[in-house]
C-alpha cells in the first residue's frame, strides 16, 4: 500500500511506512492488511509453473546459442520473467484496486466482482485488466534475470559442502542474497506498476501512464 502514494498535499497520504501500518490498522482493522489476498493466491500456482517451466525451456534453447553459462542463465531468467508477467498482470490489477479501497475489508467488493467491474468499465486492454503491463514486464523480467543469473553463477562458484547442514546454509544464503539484490534492482519497476495500476492523484486525470514516464515523474518529484 505504501508504494501507491498520492501527492503530499493529499490529507490521506501516508507519512511513513510505520504511519501506513498504523493508519490501516486504525481505519480498516487487522483484515485491512489482507486486502487483495485472493488474486495472488489464485495466481500463485500458474505463476510458479510458468516461471520454472519457461526458464528451463529458454535455458535449453540458449544452449544452442553457445552463450557463456552465466549469461545464458540470466537471459533465460529474463525470458521466464517476461512470460510470467503476462500471466500475472490481470491478477495484479485486481489486487492493487482492492488494496487501494480504504473501506473496511467486509465492505469492499469481492475479487470476482472487482474484476468484472474493471472489465465492464475499462475492458481487457491496457486501460483495463492489463493496465500497467509494461511495468509488470519490467518488474518480473528484471527480477528473474538478476535472481536466476546470480543464483546459478554463485552456486557454481561456491563449492558444494558435504555437511548437509552447511550445504543447506550455502543454498539458503545464495538464495537470500540473490533475492535481495534482485528486489533492490527491480523495485523502481514495482513502484511504477503500483502507481499506474493504483488510483491517480487527481480523479479524471491520468498522471501515471507508462512505465518509464512514471519512473521519471517519481524521480523528478520525489527523488
Amino acid at each position: 500500500r505504501f508504494q501507491i502514494q498520492r501527492r503530499k498535499t493529499d490529507p490521506t497520504s501516508y507519512k511513513s511506512l510505520g504511519d501506513c501500518f498504523r493508519t490501516i490498522f486504525h481505519r480498516e482493522g487487522l483484515l485491512g492488511f489482507y486486502k487483495g489476498i485472493f488474486p495472488p493466491i489464485l495466481a500463485e500456482t500458474p505463476k510458479r509453473a510458468v516461471k520454472f517451466f519457461t526458464f528451463e525451456q529458454y535455458k535449453k534453447l540458449l544452449g544452442h546459442a553457445s552463450l557463456p553459462p552465466g549469461l545464458a542463465f540470466a537471459v533465460a531468467g529474463l525470458g521466464s520473467g517476461l512470460t510470467e508477467a503476462v500471466v500475472v498482470n490481470p491478477f495484479e490489477v485486481v489486487k492493487v484496486t482492492l488494496q487501494t479501497n480504504r473501506n473496511a475489508f467486509t465492505e469492499q467488493p469481492s475479487s470476482f466482482v472487482q474484476a468484472r467491474q474493471i472489465i465492464k468499465t475499462s475492458g481487457l486492454g491496457f486501460q483495463g485488466l492489463n493496465k500497467g503491463l509494461t511495468a509488470t514486464l519490467g518488474r518480473h523480467g528484471v527480477f528473474n534475470m538478476v535472481y536466476f543469473g546470480f543464483y546459478f553463477n554463485m552456486k557454481n562458484i561456491l563449492p558444494v559442502n558435504k555437511d548437509p547442514n552447511l550445504e543447506f546454509l550455502r543454498k539458503f544464503g545464495i538464495g537470500l542474497v540473490s533475492g535481495t539484490i534482485a528486489s533492490v534492482i527491480n523495485i523502481p519497476f514495482d513502484v511504477a506498476k503500483s502507481r499506474i495500476q493504483g488510483p491517480q492523484p487527481v480523479p479524471g486525470e491520468i498522471k501515471y501512464r507508462t512505465c518509464f514516464k512514471t519512473m521519471a515523474t517519481v524521480y523528478k518529484e520525489e527523488g
